[in-house]
């Protein structure tokens, strides 16, 4: 494990608002050189020995050519090999890996914070209404854009996203996140019972508009697709069958979908396919359950399903945000992350089921749900669901998740003093041993929004600064 203390050198940069995100191209070959305080995981501290899982630089320097990360270790290191390049340093601050949100609704921004309801009447009263403006594709481009600057201004540099029933979201999105050159998996909602007629497609035309879009999208620059029907309640068996032939047909795009929720809404799976074992088993009979599967929430998953999923390998994104908010209740993370049957599992912020598009908030709650069940994530358990684990989850690990070489450059510089309070619960930065970076670490875990975040990197291209 590396380890060098160090004082950094300032270089002033002019400041960039959000609504000054400029359109993002492709790195050039020239080199970046970033100093700084460096953080990421190398394994997963949930079955391994944390300080061995733990890589922690305090005077680091990152190299980058191309969008892809060249060299990286102690700046003592690596300085007589490249002290000749311009180096951007951020003296007090710490560089961690882009973080990854595997389960979040672009169309729903703006109904984020909706009151009052549960799961099945939220969809009916707040959703379906708002989903329905995306069929024009120029408001579907005003809100991609937004919501792909929100992301980049919370440090969330890929996301695993549900556009909505019409192809033209899709289409929208996709041309904001290239625009970008942003890592990001979407697709478009697959919807063709109990919901609007303005909302339903057909399970024919839901597998034709599909099979265009990936065929469209898939692998275009850093943009992947996911099969996406909805939820087991709005697509009928002949839908999920489709679907499951997509998924023979690309057998790399990926599946995403709701699972076990909430408790009305597995009731009515079990009433909607009485001769299915389980809502899992309704994805699974269909072929959906696999690698590159993303089932998101879990709540009332069963030990059965959970051992399921394991054999599968196939992942679940997490969305504690939302499952508090919604009063969908507390997801097991002992369950997932068990050593007999371990899921691949990352985290979701779920907008608009969750309130809040930072990470950041989201590693808090799930803090909060693992408490609550006497059993806590520590930091750096909680770092990994946001990174190395959200990779693990999108079966991404050899391009995202830590500051491996040849890994893709996508990563954000964080204060742990942006705040009066957190400047008051962290005096000294760097943090000069692994325990003291733990406690920084929660600190901001615990007390951070997006004020933490002072650049966002993408592909080694700054995206954002605040």
């Amino acid at each position: 494990m590396q380890r060098v203390l160090r004082m950094g050198i300032a270089v002033n940069q002019p400041e960039q608002s959000l609504s000054a995100l400029k359109p993002f191209m492709p790195a050039s070959d020239v080199s970046l050189a970033i100093r700084a305080a460096f953080l990421d995981l190398i394994g997963d501290p949930f079955y391994e020995k944390e300080q061995e899982c733990v890589r922690y630089i305090p005077d680091g320097l990152l190299i980058v050519e191309n969008g892809v990360i060249q060299e990286f270790g102690s700046y003592e290191a690596l300085q007589s090999r490249y002290g000749s390049l311009p180096i951007t340093a951020y003296p007090g601050k710490l560089v961690l890996p882009g973080l990854i949100d595997t389960h979040i609704h672009y169309p729903q921004m703006e109904m984020i914070a909706a009151y009052g309801e549960q799961l099945l009447e939220w969809l009916n009263k707040y959703t379906f209404p708002t989903e329905a403006k995306f069929k024009d594709i120029t408001y579907a481009r005003h809100m991609a854009a937004q919501f792909l600057d929100e992301l980049l201004k919370n440090g969330t540099t890929t996301a695993l996203v549900f556009a909505a029933v019409f192809p033209e979201s899709v289409d929208a999105f996709f041309e904001e996140a290239s625009r970008r050159n942003l890592r990001m998996i979407a697709g478009k909602v697959m919807m063709d019972r109990n919901a609007p007629n303005y909302l339903r497609d057909t399970a024919e035309q839901s597998y034709l508009d599909t099979k265009a879009l990936i065929q469209k999208w898939h692998k275009r620059g850093r943009l992947l697709y996911a099969i996406t029907p909805r939820f087991a309640v709005t697509s009928s068996e002949s839908q999920l069958e489709l679907a499951g032939k997509l998924r023979q047909e690309f057998p790399d795009v990926y599946l995403h979908t709701h699972l076990s929720e909430n408790v009305n809404e597995v009731a009515l799976v079990a009433k909607l396919f009485p001769h299915r074992q389980g809502y899992l088993d309704v994805y699974d009979q269909a072929g959906l359950v696999g690698e590159r599967s993303v089932f998101a929430h879990g709540v009332q998953l069963t030990d059965a399903e959970f051992q399921r999923l394991s054999a599968a390998k196939a992942a679940i994104a997490c969305c504690p945000t939302s499952n508090l908010f919604l009063g969908s209740g507390l997801f097991k993370f002992h369950c997932a992350k068990s050593r007999q049957h371990p899921v691949k599992l990352g985290l979701g912020t779920d907008v608009g089921g969750g309130s809040s598009f930072s990470l950041l908030r989201t590693i808090h709650e799930a803090y909060l749900v693992a408490q609550l069940q006497g059993r806590p994530l520590s930091p750096f358990q909680s770092l990994f669901l946001a990174t190395l684990g959200g990779a693990e989850a999108l079966c991404l690990t050899d391009k995202l998740g830590n500051f491996t070489v040849g890994k893709e450059a996508d990563f954000i510089v964080v204060d742990p003093q942006a705040t009066p309070l957190l400047r008051l619960r962290n005096p000294h930065v760097p943090a000069a041993s692994i325990e003291h970076l733990a406690d920084q670490l929660f600190a901001v875990m615990t007390l951070g929004d997006d004020r933490v975040i002072q650049a966002t990197y993408v592909a080694g291209s700054l995206a954002y600064q605040g």
